[in-house]
């Protein structure tokens, strides 16, 4: 009785630091080298396997949204080299997360594989074909801790990588880039870029009156295209690699611009031929956020909000990426321009719109009409007024 007890408790303790317990899951594989592009595929119960370096927020909870219940990583959720958050994430929603880093997952599991994950091991046509760690929710939140205590060492890296941009793409600073000309006129608009991010949606949300009443540019770096359109409006430009934005958002009438690399090679490119849409490339070092940004900055535009992009430094750095120091040289560039949305949102105040008003007014007459009703004596003088009103164009 005792032992069973303390299984309980230990069950317990374990649910509430958020690892999922031991039992066997059964599921259906899904692999993707490629996690924003496997997230697609991925349906409620799958088996996700992903080759993952340093999960991102982003990726967490866009596979936490698919409800996958295992997530097996060909690579280390996280090496230690900065504080992020993703794996923790995924732990706490209840997702058990394998790491498996060289045993080959890709090349031992096939896509649509029904396999069976029994704590860290996995278990596919009867046989045992791989054993990772599983990743528990109280063991990241530790490890978290003492990668925050050690941040510095990632801030000097990324200083570092900084300076190096700095030499390498001065060009981003002093505006010497050279972009392809455009049919969307950005000259004192507003622009909304959408990226996909951990807020976007919400922040779409909070924003609904400003894009009601401002009616900004709206433009989606790839799979930001499709946030826009899920919110219920349709994008004027789609820019990005053109790898993670849906066919439907590409046919939407958005004018296309592929993010090249400073040479000219452009993959995205292949894809919208095929498509047979009409595009523009413009080669450009960075990321598609960054090209973006300065495409509607060095086009005129009076303002720039930012839905879903990278704001503080545990942000840059959970990217994960060389380019995210680009990324920091363009806020640079573009300075006092460029606003978050949360500051949209909270600064904006909507003034009383068509649809109000005409609300308003029709509540007024309603309740104009049910005084007169109710009062002789209004109902006296209405008639008089109406009398003379007749008298005045004469009819009898």
């Amino acid at each position: 009785m005792a032992t069973a007890s303390r299984s309980r408790l230990g069950s317990l303790l374990q649910r509430r630091n958020g690892a999922p317990a031991d039992e066997a899951l059964a599921g259906t594989a899904r692999l993707g080298r490629k996690t924003k592009k496997l997230v697609k595929r991925l349906r409620p119960g799958d088996v996700a396997v992903i080759d993952h370096t340093n999960i991102d927020r982003i990726a967490a909870e866009e596979l936490i949204a698919t409800g996958v219940r295992v997530v097996l990583n060909a690579s280390e959720s996280s090496d230690g080299r900065y504080p992020n958050a993703g794996p923790l994430v995924l732990a706490r929603a209840g997702i058990r997360l394998i790491d498996a880093p060289g045993a080959g997952l890709f090349d031992l599991l096939g896509d649509g594989d029904e396999v069976t994950v029994e704590g860290g091991t996995v278990v596919s046509g009867g046989r045992e074909i791989v054993t990772g760690r599983v990743l528990r929710a109280h063991e990241l939140a530790q490890q978290l801790e003492r990668q925050r205590e050690r941040v510095d060492e990632a801030l000097a890296a990324f200083a570092e990588n900084t300076m190096s941009h700095l030499r390498q793409e001065g060009d981003l600073l002093v505006g010497r880039i050279e972009f392809p000309p455009t049919r969307t006129a950005f000259r004192d608009r507003h622009v909304l870029i959408v990226v996909r991010g951990t807020t976007h949606r919400r922040d779409l949300q909070a924003l609904r009156a400003y894009i009601r009443d401002v009616r900004p540019l709206l433009v989606g770096v790839d799979g930001g295209a499709d946030a826009i359109i899920e919110a219920g409006h349709m994008p004027d430009v789609i820019l990005g690699d053109m790898d993670s934005a849906s066919d439907e958002a590409l046919r939407s009438g958005a004018e296309l611009i592929v993010h090249a690399y400073p040479d000219g090679r452009a993959p995205g490119r292949d894809r919208l031929v095929d498509l047979g849409l009409e595009h523009t490339v413009a080669p450009t070092a960075g990321t598609s956020q960054d090209v973006a940004m300065l495409i509607a900055y060095e086009k005129g535009a009076s303002l720039i909000v930012s839905v879903g992009a990278h704001f503080n430094l545990i942000e840059f750095l959970d990217k994960n990426r060389a380019g995210m120091s680009s990324t920091f040289l363009t806020r640079l560039r573009i300075g006092e321009t460029l606003v978050d949305a949360k500051g949209v949102s909270r600064l904006y105040n909507p003034g009383m719109g068509a649809g109000h008003l005409s609300l308003f007014l029709g509540a007024f007459l309603v309740l104009l009409v049910i005084v007169v009703v109710t009062s002789p004596a209004l109902d006296d003088l209405l008639e008089l007024f109406w009398l003379k009103f007749r008298v005045w164009l004469g009819v009898d």
